[in-house]
């Protein structure tokens, strides 16, 4: 199995990934682009088994606007690490943290959301997938 590595904005907190990631794609939802400073944002989704934290794990905080998402970051430098989505059984690590990985996106996520248009020909999902509470509703592009 493929391992790849991931880390913080200073190093100081380190993550291992093992395998491939379950999902990728873009968020355009508001909590995503307020998070990541940006008007999308690219993430991994993983199984929890698949994440292991290997160096800095003190320096990690975390917050939960909504029980869904509890994100957390080193303390260090700010720099973003995971996202745990408990309900979903998945982790977050978003895309840029993870150097060495071909990020091969899927779809776009609550595109009703966008502040940023992408023509890509990937499906732009309303809000989730069905499969994960959304209506699974395919926007035009």
């Amino acid at each position: 199995m493929p391992e790849l590595k991931g880390r913080c904005f200073c190093g100081a907190v380190e993550i291992q990934l093992v395998g491939e990631p379950v999902a990728a794609g873009f968020c355009h939802c508001t909590s995503c682009r307020q998070w990541s400073a940006g008007p999308v944002n690219a993430f991994t989704l993983w199984k929890p088994s698949a994440v292991t934290i290997t160096r800095g794990a003190h320096k990690l905080a975390e917050y939960s606007k909504t029980p869904r998402s509890f994100r957390k970051w080193c303390t260090s430098c700010g720099g973003h690490v995971l996202i745990q989505h408990p309900g979903w059984e998945v982790v977050d690590v978003p895309a840029a943290m993870i150097p060495e990985l071909r990020f091969e996106p899927g779809l776009h996520v609550n595109y009703s959301e966008t502040v940023l248009p992408i023509r890509d020909g990937l499906p732009k999902l309303a809000d989730f997938p069905s499969e994960m509470g959304g209506t699974g509703t395919v926007l035009a592009e």
